[in-house]
């Protein structure tokens, strides 16, 4: 099987340079057969981070880099990152951070466990419990009533429904217009649980471990939060 794991970037040189090597390793020892394939989608990144992936793609054709003129929200980046996957006939597609925030060790659970879905989430409230690391009282609250707010609007039964480590079959992705997303910051993750659960796919959920990234800042802001409400406001109404 072809696997793609597709990376949004926007200064995040230090993260890069330290996470492609550390997904990379399973290449070497053959997990499961399935050869990752790398997409860093660059979002013109100041700090020189398409710089850093250009020189590893020397080394490693199976990383690739897709650069973009400007900062275009995450929701786009992960839309032209699945494009390009498409074109390229690759049957798994991922979603992860670059900044080591999703962690590659749990990359053969997905395997293992996306046989039995369509589309399979990296919960850090898996089964009601929470796990994460480096996160103060108020932002793990916050988070925590963000994911019970977006069920109950959107009626998506999963438990964390902004969680943006994911795998998606490639049947999933041929079969939603992805020039009809309208989300394109974090309620981007949401969108997708909504339009996939609403064509019928099957959802399931693995659990992980979510860390506070190694290097740079969050991108969360408060503007991106008042988009995410209303997002979800517009899918309830859909329903």
């Amino acid at each position: 099987m072809k696997s793609l794991i597709v990376m949004p970037t926007y200064n995040e040189r230090e993260n890069i340079r330290e996470i492609v090597p550390e997904i990379l390793k399973f290449n070497v020892t053959s997990c499961d057969d399935v050869i990752f394939h790398i997409l860093i989608v660059d979002d013109n990144s100041p700090d020189g981070t398409a710089k850093v992936v250009e020189e590893l793609s020397v080394k490693h054709p199976e990383v690739n880099i897709l650069h973009r003129k400007e900062k275009s929200g995450l929701g786009s980046a992960y839309i032209e990152g699945f494009k390009w996957g498409l074109k390229k006939d690759y049957d798994l597609f991922f979603e992860m951070d670059a900044d080591f925030s999703h962690n590659p060790k749990y990359l053969p659970d997905f395997l293992e466990k996306i046989k039995e879905y369509d589309l399979l989430i990296g919960s850090r409230y898996y089964q009601g419990r929470i796990s994460v690391v480096n996160w103060d009282f108020k932002r793990v609250v916050l988070s925590n009533l963000a994911n019970k707010y977006a069920r109950m609007v959107t009626g998506v039964p999963v438990n964390d429904a902004t969680a943006g480590f994911k795998c998606f079959k490639r049947k999933v992705l041929e079969s939603i217009d992805l020039d009809k997303i309208y989300s394109q910051a974090y309620s981007f993750q949401v969108e997708m649980n909504w339009r996939c659960y609403k064509a019928g796919f099957k959802i399931g959920e693995i659990p992980i471990i979510f860390y506070e990234r190694r290097h740079g800042e969050s991108k969360l802001s408060a503007s991106i939060i008042r988009e995410g409400l209303w997002i979800l406001w517009k899918m309830r109404l859909k329903r």
